[in-house]
This record gives structure tokens, C-alpha cells and sequence, in this order.
């Protein structure tokens, strides 16, 4: 097709802002797909994304649109993930388009992420078309948002149009404002091949299916390509375009986003963000952009059963396939014998992958602490990267240790300053800017350890400002910090799947919590069980399961007091000896109540 026919588009917001509700309006209006076989949310794939009412995994579709002016035109839609953890994903999705619809929920406003994923658009000179979504809900406030929009986003608030995407009021004005506005792309089809990849899924009897656009050149059957960063070199079974379904086309020229399938088995192989080019006629230069996704949040996974070890294996053998993001190796605990330790983007890819895997593969499987890797200087000279506390060294071992801090903007009703502040505070938050947008309305900036905000910081956000607060970071540099190995000892022996790097102030207030709930999850026994929590040899917590006591004085009617005690002094010594040959079996709820341990 001709490049002036094609617009290519993406759609940015907040979280819950309605990206995937105005794309199902888009697609019924192009009609490629019969009434029978929609349903909402069409465009996300998986249960958990309708469950949650979240974008995981970045889509794109190709909508045939006849304009006004009576031409026909290609609107290549790539809907993006909204949530914090997929940022890398998002702006390769930015890069691929020329235009960017941002969203904004008339009811919430201008929220964190709505500035961040703007910001990110302007990054790449995208023409941006501000809408305001939800008209037609009783809370909605066009006006105020229309405020914001001139006032936080620095757009021209007249230009923003007006939709409900569940009724679909104003999509036919929005079409039409994309084809008026967004420019057409550019790129000389006789040029040299040049082409982004902006995704890729795997598709079990074709292998991987990579999703790119096409910055200079042709894409055809047959066609030998390379990856530039890797230097792999396939040849193209077939090119076509994204229409819920894959349609093939002869080739992919110059401005069309579409898919090419040339036999990749692994996903590893295509990273999001390399560029394509032909093998025996290269282009001078790869796009820029690129960069290799590094986890920053680390979990060791364990199955519940020893023997579904295998079927873990094998499961996130298969999420790998789909998810290149995902990092794993093979770990071992003494407390729960085999499993893997798993690399994540974030808190939320980390819930996706576990919920994933127990429905999924029906598997039951435990989750070590979180926890994001510090930076070991060593007093031979040698640093380490250390994220799992087996591997941690001895103290004396160490000249300094540095954590990876992260910059946070959170954007709040004034009226919860007061709890937000604090929370900060306590997580050793450094505050480093405080605007109020409006009478309304603040904008914090704050530093914060990225270890602080893995365990609860979110929910806790969230509960203090009933759900008003938004929140969103990018990854900053390292700091110097002060950290500890923190084991938990159960009747003397330490639990390693239990062990934790902490901060050494924060220490003994994690142990306290973790031993009180321990105590909580741990069934009595006959013998006391001793919960501690400790660093290096020193003990800082510590709590007792009560052992079950059986009156062994009942049968004495009187008589010499030293008779009662005799008894007592035997019972004593049997406790004794049962507690050196006693072994405490931990339930998994024990594990689990770990996780979810509040510092409140």
C-alpha cells in the first residue's frame, strides 16, 4: 500500500484508563472480525489481563478505514502495556509508530503515568492526540481534566476530543482526527531493508512469530535476513499483517507494521528493540534504541511436591517461549530441596509468572522473599553482584555494599500528603521535589532503595490513599547502603529459603515481624520450638511455639512433694531429648505469610 495511506498509531495511558476498551471499538468499526466472535478486551490474549483489567503483552492490528475524503487508509493500531514493570516494552512500541492517542480517564485525571508514558512520546517527535475517555460516567469533569491538560501536559486542551469508548460516542470523530493529524510515515521502499522489532509471541507449530515495522526497504518470502545484535541469519517463510488473525500479504514495504515468521524456534533470538536488515546487502547503521532487559527483581521458586520438579521445569520452559523478559537457573534449598532461581522486570511481572504457572500448569509452588541485586566491593579488590542470600559473603569479607535506588513520582490528592510523607519516609525516601498542579492536586519526587518499595510499599500507597494515589519510577543509579544477611533459625537451624538481605536499621524489625508470624503458621509439637531471627552469630528476635503439655502429676493423691517433682524433672529430660531428635516440618503457608509480612 501506499504510504501515504497508512497511519500508524499507539495508544498511551495510565493503568484502567480504557486503552483496551477504545481499541475493541476501533476493531468493530473496521469490522474484521464478525459480531459472533468478538468479545471485549479482544486484544488481550490472556485470562489474567481481562481478570485484572491490564495490558501484559504489547498487540497490534491492522484496520482498514475509509475516510471522509472517500479514500482508504490502514490504521496500524499497537496497543502497549500500561503498567510501570513493561516501560522498555512501551517505548519500543512508541518508536514504531508516528502517532500517539493519550488517554485520560475524565473521572481520575492527569495521573503519574499518563506525564511519564507522554514524556516517553515526545522522546521519540510523536504527534500526540489528547483524549479525554469515560464522558459518560456521573463523576466525569471535562472541564477540570481539560484544566490539566493545558495546565500538567502543556498540550492545547481545544485539540482534545471527547469519548466514551464503552458506548463508543466520539470514536468516529477520533478516527477521523487520526488521519487528519498523524503524519504518514516515511521510508524509501527501494532503500536498504531496515526494520524494528517492537515484539514477538511464539506460536507452537510455527515457531517464533516477530512482530516488526518497517523503517526502509522490503520484506518478502524467501528474503535472507539478519539480526543486528546477535548477527543470526534466517530466511523469511512468510510476511503479513495483524487482523486479529494473520493474514498474509505478498511483503511488508516501507511504513507497514505487520509479522514475518521465518522458522525461529527460540525466542531468546529476538529481542525487542534489535533491527532486522537484509544478510547479503546490510543497512550502515541498527535503530537506535536498543538495550538488553536486565530483571531487577530476583525469587527463588520452589514446587510444593519434590516430585512435580519436573513439571516446574517444563512450565517455565513454555513461559519462556512467550516471555523473553523471564530469566531462571537451576537453585536448591535444604528446606525445600530443587527449584529455580527467577530473574523479573518487577513486583507485577513476578505475580503474572506464579499465577501463570498455577493455573496454567496447575502446579503449587512456594516464592522465596523478593529481592533486587546489590553491588559487593570486595577487601581483595574484586566486586560481585549478590541478589540471593546463599550466596552472600562473609561480612568480614566486604569493604562496602551498594544498592540500586529508584526515582519515584507520585501524584496525589493534597488532602493525603499527610499519610504519603511518612510512608516515604519510613522507606528511606529522599524527597526531592513537591508541586502542587493545581488546588487539588500534588506532585511528589522521591528517591527511594528499590528494596524497599519490592515488599509492600504499593499496597501500602494505595491503602493510605484509598486507591487515589498513582505512582510510577524509573531505575536509578547505585548508593552506598548498609547490608545484612538476616537467617531465620528454626529449634537452632537455619531455614535458608527463609534468609533475607536487609537493611541493617530495618533488620530487627523484619526479624520480629517474620518470627511472629512463623509462630502464627507453625503447629505445636510436643517439645518448645524456638523461632529466631539472627545476623552472623548474634540473636535480635525471637519467639516460642508452646510445646503440648501432658499433666504427668495427675496420678498423684497427695503424698511427698519430691514424688510431683521427680515426674516433672523426667518429663523435663524426655522433652530435652525428643527436641535434639525433633524435626519441625514448616507448612507452605509459613512461606507464604513471609511474603506477605507487613512492617506496620
Amino acid at each position: 500500500m501506499d504510504s501515504a495511506h497508512i497511519r500508524n498509531f499507539c495508544i498511551i495511558a495510565h493503568i484502567d484508563h480504557g486503552k483496551s476498551t477504545l481499541a475493541d471499538r476501533f476493531i468493530q468499526r473496521a469490522r474484521i472480525i464478525s459480531d459472533r466472535d468478538f468479545h471485549d478486551q479482544i486484544l488481550d490474549n490472556m485470562d489474567i489481563e481481562r481478570e485484572r483489567g491490564i495490558t501484559i503483552k504489547s498487540q497490534a492490528v491492522a484496520l482498514p478505514y475509509r475516510a471522509a475524503d472517500g479514500r482508504d487508509y490502514t490504521l496500524n493500531l499497537v496497543d502497549t502495556p500500561g503498567h510501570v514493570d513493561f516501560t522498555y516494552e512501551v517505548s519500543r512500541a512508541i518508536s514504531s509508530c508516528e502517532g500517539a492517542v493519550l488517554l485520560i480517564d475524565a473521572t481520575q485525571g492527569v495521573e503519574a503515568q499518563t506525564l511519564a508514558n507522554l514524556y516517553l512520546a515526545m522522546e521519540h517527535n510523536l504527534t500526540v492526540v489528547p483524549v479525554i475517555n469515560k464522558i459518560d460516567l456521573p463523576g466525569a469533569d471535562v472541564e477540570a481534566v481539560r484544566r490539566q491538560i493545558d495546565h500538567d501536559l502543556g498540550l492545547d486542551s481545544d485539540e482534545a476530543l471527547l469519548v466514551s469508548a464503552k458506548t463508543g460516542t466520539g470514536v468516529d470523530e477520533l478516527l477521523e482526527a487520526l488521519v487528519a493529524r498523524v503524519p504518514a510515515p516515511r521510508g524509501d521502499p527501494q532503500g536498504l531493508l531496515q526494520a524494528l522489532i517492537f515484539d514477538s509471541h511464539y506460536d507452537a507449530y510455527r515457531g517464533v512469530i516477530i512482530h516488526v515495522r518497517v523503517f526502509s526497504g522490503c520484506l518478502r518470502a524467501g528474503q535472507q535476513i539478519r539480526f543486528w545484535s546477535n548477527g543470526s541469519a534466517y530466511e523469511v517463510d512468510e510476511t503479513g499483517l495483524f487482523q486479529i488473525v494473520l493474514r498474509p500479504t505478498p511483503q511488508l514495504c516501507a511504513g507497514e507494521v505487520g509479522y514475518i515468521h521465518a522458522g525461529i524456534k527460540n525466542i531468546s533470538d529476538t529481542r525487542v528493540g534489535d533491527t532486522i536488515t537484509d544478510h547479503q546487502r546490510p543497512c550502515a547503521a541498527p535503530l537506535p534504541g536498543f538495550r538488553e532487559v536486565k530483571p531487577v527483581v530476583f525469587s527463588s521458586i520452589y514446587p510444593v511436591d519434590a516430585n512435580q520438579y519436573e513439571e516446574l521445569a517444563a512450565g517455565l520452559e513454555k513461559l519462556k517461549l512467550n516471555d523473553a523478559s523471564l530469566v531462571y537457573e537451576k537453585d536448591s534449598s535444604v528446606a525445600l530441596g530443587f527449584g529455580f532461581r527467577c530473574g523479573f522486570l518487577g513486583l507485577l511481572h513476578l505475580e503474572i509468572v506464579q499465577e501463570r504457572l498455577e493455573r496454567e500448569f496447575q502446579l503449587s509452588i512456594v516464592f522465596t522473599a523478593p529481592s533486587v541485586k546489590y553491588r559487593l566491593a570486595l577487601r581483595d579488590g574484586r566486586s560481585a553482584f549478590v541478589d540471593n542470600p546463599a550466596t552472600f559473603p562473609d561480612p568480614g569479607l566486604i569493604e562496602t555494599t551498594e544498592e540500586p535506588y529508584i526515582r519515584a513520582t507520585i501524584i496525589t490528592p493534597a488532602v493525603y500528603l499527610g499519610s504519603i510523607i511518612p510512608l516515604c519516609l519510613e522507606k528511606r525516601g529522599e524527597q526531592k521535589s513537591l508541586t502542587y498542579l493545581d488546588t487539588k492536586r500534588v506532585e511528589m519526587v522521591y528517591e527511594l532503595p528499590l528494596a524497599e518499595i519490592v515488599f509492600d510499599f504499593y499496597d501500602r500507597l494505595k491503602s493510605v490513599s484509598r486507591g487515589y494515589a498513582s505512582f510510577d519510577y524509573e531505575i536509578g543509579e547505585y548508593r552506598a547502603t548498609d547490608i545484612v544477611k538476616l537467617d531465620i533459625l528454626i529449634n537452632g537451624k537455619p531455614v535458608d529459603a527463609l534468609a533475607q538481605l536487609v537493611f541493617r536499621e530495618n533488620a530487627y524489625r523484619r526479624a520480629r515481624s517474620v518470627c511472629e508470624k512463623l509462630r502464627e503458621e507453625i503447629p505445636r509439637q510436643q517439645f518448645k520450638i524456638a523461632i529466631q531471627g539472627a545476623i552472623g552469630s548474634q540473636i535480635i528476635a525471637r519467639e516460642t511455639v508452646s510445646p503440648f503439655r501432658k499433666d504427668v502429676t495427675a496420678k498423684c493423691y497427695g503424698g511427698d512433694i519430691t514424688r510431683k517433682r521427680k515426674l516433672l524433672e523426667k518429663q523435663k529430660e524426655g522433652k530435652k531429648r525428643m527436641k535434639m531428635v525433633g524435626d519441625v516440618e514448616l507448612p507452605q503457608s509459613a512461606f507464604l505469610s513471609v511474603l506477605k509480612t507487613s512492617e506496620d
